[in-house]
């Protein structure tokens, strides 16, 4: 069997003044503080394809998916396509409704995306080698959501708070690594569970993702592309509890970059030899609305009285989901709002999960932002059989939304709330199935 791939990339700098994703208010970017980019690799096989394209940016939404969709069919007759974002929070909001949000970015971004596409097409080579294995972080990624003493579970408490117990979850520091080689370069898969949520400001920025995947191709030396696929990692990010210091800065997004790219230089010493065999499977499925809780409606009525709108207009500092655990009146009226549009819209979200293997490892492709643990339980109980398993966020069509255990429910903490969540509360459980439907198509 002949396996082959080749690699492209493209600038997504916006040509246009707009928004940047990832808060709850609006922030139009006034400069660059580093590049942002497409990264496009194609994998082919006698007649089966595999794109893997990763934006720079917070998601990859409806609107963009289907773009992408239709640059793949004008160029590819039969493929399997893995779309995802490093859910960056300093690049281009390209969510329709939110602040900042400007129609022709999408375009433009399959644009970029379609010219990669064609830098991955024309340098399609034969594969001299497949290697696997594993690197090790555990000083950047940390569980956000708390217990705390009054018996509820906060997200992103105030920091060294003598109220908070322990971490209600896990985190996931290994970072599961694929090799590929041609005569043109080389090709590294490295999933990281973390949040990319470091920079802040008003710069555009590809976040420590992009440190991690420059430095890790600086030692692969000329001609590489590493792509940082990001793992499950909707519970976790990078905030240290007990640092009383302020984590949120360039130079903090610098220090978590270079020590993901440390760790996975350090990995790549160790890896092995796998066959050169590819297959490829996806599965398109449906979850329903978010179901809501008595109490949730009643607190969401309740804080829309005590908070007018007229005494939560004023405030335009950066609000984030810090704020929401330090119950900021107008990031809880925000919340609030949300639950009420949800309650009177019940919809169906279309899913998809993309998987692909190379020799005996596994990638495979999850929507929108499931919590660290059922990453854990894909990778180690439902493909336990694999050499290793790199899982992405892939958020195909989903857009953007977390994915609790059903177990998170009803404790505190933002992202089960329906504006975070607007997804059905058993989505978790959906998940794992199809993953184990996917491992008996990838037997075929």
């Amino acid at each position: 069997m002949s396996l082959r791939f080749g690699m492209g990339r493209e600038s997504i700098i916006p040509p246009m003044k707009m928004g940047l994703a990832g808060y709850f208010n609006t922030r139009i970017w006034t400069d660059v503080l580093d590049p942002i980019e497409v990264r496009c690799a194609v994998i082919k096989s006698n007649c089966r394809t595999v794109v893997t394209v990763q934006f720079e940016l917070i998601t990859v939404t409806a609107e963009l998916q289907s773009a992408i969709r239709k640059v793949c069919d004008k160029h590819l007759a039969n493929y399997t396509l893995l779309a995802t974002a490093t859910h960056c929070h300093t690049a281009p909001e390209l969510r329709i409704g939110r602040g900042g949000y400007d129609g022709n970015y999408v375009p433009f971004a399959a644009g970029a995306f379609e010219k990669a596409l064609l830098q991955a097409l024309e340098t399609v080579a034969e594969c001299h080698s497949i290697k696997s294995g594993q690197a090790f972080n555990m000083d950047h990624c940390f569980n956000r959501r708390f217990w705390m003493k009054d018996g509820t579970v906060v997200t992103n408490p105030a920091k060294c708070s003598p109220d908070i117990v322990r971490p209600e979850g896990e985190i996931d520091p290994e970072i599961p690594l694929v090799l590929l080689e041609n005569a043109n370069g080389k090709l590294l898969f490295a999933s990281i569970s973390n949040h990319a949520d470091t920079t802040g400001g008003s710069e555009i920025s590809g976040d420590w993702p992009a440190r991690a995947c420059h430095e890790a191709e600086k030692a692969l030396g000329k001609n590489a592309m590493c792509i940082p696929l990001i793992g499950c990692s909707g519970n976790i990010n990078h905030f240290d509890i007990n640092d009383p210091g302020e984590q949120a800065s360039p130079e903090e997004a610098e220090r978590i970059g270079s020590g993901y790219a440390k760790s996975i230089i350090k990995g790549l010493q160790t890896l092995s030899d796998e066959p050169l065999e590819f297959t490829a499977a996806s599965i398109k499925f449906h979850v329903g609305s978010r179901e809501l809780f008595p109490e949730e409606l009643a607190e969401a009525q309740e804080i829309l009285k005590k908070y007018p709108p007229e005494d939560t207009a004023n405030s335009s500092a950066a609000l984030t989901a810090r704020d929401f655990a330090e119950k900021s009146p107008k990031v809880l009226r925000y919340f609030a709002e949300n639950l009420i549009k949800i309650a009177e819209a019940k919809k169906e979200f279309d899913f998809e999960v993309s998987a692909f293997t190379l020799g005996n490892t596994l990638i495979i492709g999850l929507p929108a932002e499931p919590f660290v643990e059922i990453g854990l339980e894909i990778r180690k109980e439902i493909f336990a059989d694999a050499s290793q398993v790199l899982c992405s966020i892939m958020n195909n069509g989903s857009g953007s939304g977390y994915i609790p255990n059903l177990w998170n429910y009803r404790r505190g903490g933002y992202e089960n709330t329906p504006r975070s969540n607007p997804f059905s509360i058993h989505t978790a459980s959906v998940l794992k199935d199809i993953c184990k439907d996917i491992k008996e198509l990838l037997k075929k």
